[in-house]
C-alpha cells in the first residue's frame, strides 16, 4: 500500500494561500494593462518572489507547487526580459503544467502517488483514493498545458493574460470542488488521542 506521510503541521489559512497564489497574477494583469508585457513580466517575477518569501516567513516552509512555479517564472521571466521576447513567459504555464502532470502520471507507473506530497499532508485518503485523485489532477494539468498553448498561439497577448488570470483560476477552483465527493468517499479517519482517564 502506498503511504503518504502525515506532516503534523498546522494547516495553512486557505484565504492566505489563495492570496499568495493569486496576488502575483493580479499584479501581472494590471501591470500589463498599464505598462505592457515586459514591465508586467518583471513585476510578476518580483511579486512571485515576495509571495514565496511571505509564505516562508508565515509557515517556515515552502510548498512544492509554488516553489516549482516560482523557479520556472524566474527562468522564463529572465529569458523574456533578456531576449525581449514574450514567447518565453507565455510558455511558462505550459512548462509548469506539463511538468506537474507528467510527474504525477509518471509516478503512478512506479507505484507512487506523488500527489500526497504535493498536497503536503492536507488530505488523508486510502490507496484507491490517492490513485484516482492523482490520475484526475495529472490529466487536468496536461489539459491546462494544452489550453495555454492553444490560447497564446491563437489569441492576443491581452486575451491570454486575461484568460490566465480570470479563466485558469476559476477552472482550477471548479475542478477542485468537483473532487470533493471523491475525497469524501476515500477519506481515512484520523486517529484521536486518548483522553486522560479521571
Amino acid at each position: 500500500m502506498t503511504e503518504v506521510p502525515a506532516t503534523g503541521r498546522k494547516a495553512e489559512n486557505p484565504w492566505l494561500k489563495l492570496g499568495l497564489e493569486l496576488g502575483p497574477l493580479i499584479v501581472f494583469f494590471f501591470a500589463n494593462g498599464r505598462f505592457g508585457i515586459f514591465v508586467a513580466t518583471a513585476a510578476f517575477m518580483a511579486a512571485m518572489a515576495v509571495a514565496l518569501i511571505a509564505s516562508w516567513l508565515i509557515n517556515r516552509r515552502l510548498a512544492v507547487m509554488p516553489l516549482v512555479t516560482g523557479i520556472v517564472v524566474a527562468i522564463f521571466g529572465t529569458l523574456t526580459l533578456v531576449l525581449h521576447d514574450d514567447t518565453f513567459i507565455k510558455m511558462k504555464p505550459t512548462i509548469v503544467n506539463t511538468l506537474f502532470g507528467g510527474v504525477l502520471l509518471g509516478g503512478l507507473l512506479f507505484g507512487k502517488t506523488l500527489l500526497g506530497y504535493v498536497f503536503d499532508g492536507a488530505f488523508h485518503l486510502d490507496e484507491t483514493g490517492w490513485r484516482k485523485l492523482t490520475i484526475r489532477w495529472g490529466l487536468f494539468f496536461l489539459l491546462l498545458a494544452i489550453l495555454n498553448e492553444a490560447i497564446w498561439r491563437t489569441q492576443t497577448t491581452e486575451f491570454w493574460i486575461a484568460f490566465k488570470v480570470w479563466g485558469i483560476m476559476p477552472l482550477t477552483l471548479l475542478f477542485s470542488v468537483a473532487q470533493l465527493p471523491l475525497l469524501s468517499r476515500h477519506s481515512l479517519e484520523q486517529p484521536t488521542l486518548p483522553k486522560d482517564s479521571a
